[in-house]
C-alpha cells in the first residue's frame, strides 16, 4: 500500500488528460460516457480555468481528480440540467467573475480509496473558492446507493434519510462530512439509469466570503 505521504497534488495538466478520462469512466459506469469530461474539456480547462483542476498522482499514476468552473447561479433553484450549466466540452460557461465554483466532478480511483484523498481534493477545491473570495461550491451530486432503495422510496426521501444519517450513500455521505449542505434533488441530471436519473444538489458556503472584496 503506498503511503499518503507519496501522494502528490498539483493542478491538473492535459499531460495527463486520458489518465484522467480513465479514472472518470471507472468511477462512474453508470453514468453516460458522452456526459463525463473528455480529453478535450480537460485540455479547455487548463486554458480557461487551471485553478479549477486538480489531481492526486501516486508517481507518474493519476489517482485522483477533480474539475469545476466559476458559474453565476441561483442557489434557490435546485433544478437544473448539467450540461447546461457546465456549457460546450464541460467548461463552455466559465465564468470568470462568476460567483459560484461548480463542481463538475470528484473521482478516486476504487484501489486508493479510504486513504483521505477526495477529503484533499475537496480541501484544495475550497481553497481555491477562499483565494477567489467567492460565495462557495455548488453541484449536483451522484447518489449511487438510491439503486437500492429506489423501489422503496422517492429520491427525496433517500437524501433526506442520508442527510440526517438514517442511511449511508457511498458519494453524499462523504460529501456531508466534507462540510456541504443538502438543498435539494434534482432529476433528470445526468442520464445514469441505475438511479433513475436523480441526483442530489448540495451546496458549500465559503465562511471567508466577504462582499467588499469579491473580484470581478
Amino acid at each position: 500500500m503506498t503511503a499518503m505521504a507519496d501522494i502528490v497534488y498539483r493542478q491538473a495538466s492535459s499531460e495527463y488528460a486520458e489518465a484522467m478520462v480513465a479514472i472518470e469512466l471507472l468511477c462512474f459506469p453508470n453514468i453516460d460516457p458522452t456526459e463525463l469530461l473528455t480529453v478535450e474539456s480537460i485540455r479547455l480547462q487548463e486554458q480557461l480555468f487551471p485553478e479549477g483542476g486538480v489531481m492526486a498522482l501516486d508517481g507518474d499514476r493519476v489517482v485522483g481528480m477533480g474539475s469545476g468552473i466559476l458559474v453565476d447561479y441561483d442557489i434557490s433553484e435546485p433544478q437544473h440540467v448539467m450540461e447546461e450549466v457546465i456549457g460546450e466540452d464541460g467548461v463552455g460557461n466559465h465564468t470568470p467573475s462568476g460567483d459560484w465554483y461548480y463542481g463538475i466532478d470528484i473521482a478516486v480511483h476504487p484501489d486508493y480509496r479510504g486513504r483521505g484523498i477526495a477529503s484533499e481534493l475537496y480541501r484544495r477545491r475550497k481553497q481555491v473558492v477562499i483565494d477567489l473570495n467567492r460565495h462557495g461550491i455548488i453541484a449536483g451530486g451522484v447518489i449511487p446507493g438510491y439503486a437500492h432503495h429506489k423501489g422503496d422510496m422517492t429520491a427525496e426521501e433517500y437524501v433526506n434519510a442520508v442527510a440526517i444519517g438514517d442511511l449511508v450513500d457511498p458519494t453524499l455521505t462523504p460529501q456531508i462530512k466534507n462540510g456541504f449542505e443538502v438543498r435539494g434533488v434534482i432529476s433528470n441530471y445526468l442520464h445514469d439509469e441505475a438511479v433513475d436519473n436523480w441526483a442530489s444538489f448540495i451546496v458549500w458556503f465559503n465562511p471567508s466570503f466577504t462582499d467588499n472584496q469579491a473580484d470581478g
